[in-house]
C-alpha cells in the first residue's frame, strides 16, 4: 500500500477528483489530506480583487505555514503541496523552498503541483506549451514566468479569471473543455491546466484525444509526480500519454 499525503488550500474542493484518480491509477492507493488555512486578514476569496488573490496565494504558501499544516493522522510516503498558483506566483526557488521545508518537517520526499508540471513536461520532451489558465492574465503572467525558469515556452494562453477555487470546483465538463479548446496552439506540444480544484479525472483520455496532443491537469500531474518521487510512477491506459508514457523520449 502506497500513502500519498497532500496538502490541500480549500476544503471540499476537488479533493473527490483526487481521489477518483487514485482509485483508476490503484486501488490500494491512499491520497490523505491536511488543510493549509488562509491568512487571517483573507475572507471571501471571492470578494478580492486581482492584486488581492495574487498576495492571498503568496502567504498561503509560506513555507512555514505549509510545514505547520502538514500533520497526517499516518505518516505519508511522499507529501506534495496540491495547488498550484500557491507553489508557482513564488518562483522556482520559492516553489523548491516550500519543498526543502517540507521534506525536512516530514522526512518524506516532497513535492507540489507546479513542480509536478515540470517533472512531467521532463518526462513527455516537451518545451512549447498552451496554457489554459483560470486565473487572473496577471497570474497566468507569473505561471508563464515560472516556466521560463527551466526553460519552457508558452506559446499560447487564455485567462477565465475565476473567482476563487470553490467556484472552479463547480465547473462542468463543457466549461473545462471549451477553456482547453480556446488555450490550444498548433505550436504547443502540450496543453496545461494549471488548477488542482477542476475536476478533470473523468476527462483525460477524452481531451487528449480531441486535441491529439497531452493535456496535463494538475490533478494528475500532481499524483503522477507523487509517485514518480517515489521511483514507481504508473503506467495506465486510457488516462492521456503522461500515464502511458515508460521514460522520456
Amino acid at each position: 500500500m502506497t500513502r500519498i499525503g497532500l496538502l490541500y488550500p480549500t476544503r471540499n474542493c476537488g479533493e473527490d477528483d483526487f481521489l477518483a484518480l487514485a482509485a483508476k491509477l490503484d486501488p490500494d492507493l491512499v491520497v490523505d489530506f491536511a488543510y493549509v488555512p488562509w491568512g487571517e486578514k483573507i475572507g471571501r476569496v471571492d470578494d478580492l480583487d486581482p492584486a488581492g488573490k495574487h498576495e492571498a496565494v503568496r502567504e498561503l504558501g509560506a513555507p512555514d505555514r505549509l510545514s505547520a499544516a502538514a500533520r497526517f493522522d499516518t505518516a505519508p510516503q511522499v507529501v506534495s503541496w496540491a495547488c498550484s498558483s500557491c507553489s508557482f506566483t513564488r518562483g522556482l526557488e520559492g516553489a523548491l523552498e516550500q519543498s526543502r521545508v517540507l521534506g525536512e518537517r516530514l522526512g518524506v520526499p516532497a513535492r507540489s503541483t507546479s513542480l509536478a508540471y515540470l517533472t512531467a513536461l521532463a518526462h513527455l520532451g516537451a518545451d512549447r506549451v498552451a496554457l489554459a489558465s483560470v486565473y487572473h492574465r496577471d497570474t497566468t503572467a507569473t505561471f508563464v514566468d515560472f516556466l521560463a525558469e527551466v526553460g519552457v515556452t508558452t506559446v499560447h494562453s487564455v485567462s477565465a479569471d475565476a473567482p476563487s477555487d470553490r467556484a472552479l470546483a463547480t465547473w462542468d465538463r463543457g466549461q473545462i473543455t471549451e477553456l482547453v479548446m480556446a488555450a490550444d496552439h498548433a505550436e504547443a506540444e502540450a496543453v496545461l491546466i494549471p488548477e488542482t480544484a477542476l475536476h478533470t479525472a473523468p476527462l483525460l483520455e477524452e481531451l487528449e484525444t480531441g486535441l491529439g496532443k497531452p493535456v496535463l491537469t494538475a490533478t494528475a500531474v500532481t499524483l503522477w509526480d507523487s509517485l514518480h518521487a517515489l521511483g514507481t510512477p504508473p503506467i495506465r491506459p486510457g488516462l492521456g500519454k503522461l500515464f502511458a508514457a515508460a521514460s522520456t523520449p
